[in-house]
């Protein structure tokens, strides 16, 4: 469907049989105002081969025999930030937070961080966890300390503090052996685990 400042136009099947009533209520939604739209992964009937066809149904993440979660990150004008997480199959399991500075030094992972910490924390530690985010910092922040050894320091790392509480977590979910996957996500793509956490990290601020 695209839809312009004039027009809209919907593509269907060459088939399908397209009512009045239907059209009039496109048309409505497509010009519709608001907030971020909110998407609910219902994996029955005809929408589970819409979901499993998506990037992360391929991926394997809809079939994930663990938790599937999602944290994003809200930097605003002023230096306000905000953090979330979200339960892709438990949407009511949540926690957002308003994030504060460092007095060592912050940078804009900062509060990408603090929700890659709100999910590992509401997670239990014997139970797999999938974790999805649309930030490559994140990634390659917590890499540095997979295999690290003793050489990995934290010393005059920003944002060291939050990076300390999700390494500490981690390293209770090794001995339980609970395996933790992260996964880059392509934000504003519709991936409705991400897209939740991306509206509600506005909202800790």
């Amino acid at each position: 469907m695209a839809v312009s400042k004039d027009h809209a136009s919907c593509w269907v099947y060459k088939d399908l049989t397209v009512t009045t009533k239907q059209i009039q209520a496109l048309s409505t939604a497509a010009r519709a105002s608001g907030g971020k739209d909110e998407c609910q992964v219902r994996l029955t009937g005809i929408e589970r081969e819409y979901w499993m066809g998506t990037e992360i149904g391929r991926l394997g993440g809809c079939g994930f025999r663990g938790t599937v979660t999602a944290g994003d990150g809200s930097n605003q004008k002023g230096g306000e930030m905000g953090a979330e997480y979200v339960n892709l199959r438990k949407q009511r399991k949540r926690q957002q937070r308003k994030v504060e500075h460092e007095e060592e030094g912050s940078s804009l992972n900062r509060p990408e961080l603090a929700a890659f910490v709100l999910a590992l924390r509401g997670t239990p530690v014997t139970k797999p966890m999938l974790y999805l985010c649309d930030n490559q910092a994140l990634l390659k922040a917590v890499k540095r300390w997979v295999g690290g050894g003793g050489k990995a320091t934290l010393v005059g790392a920003p944002d060291a503090d939050i990076l300390l509480e999700a390494i500490e977590e981690l390293r209770k979910r090794t001995p339980a052996g609970a395996a933790t996957f992260l996964v880059k996500v392509k934000a504003h793509r519709g991936e409705p685990a991400n897209e939740e956490a991306d509206i509600q990290a506005d909202k800790a601020i």
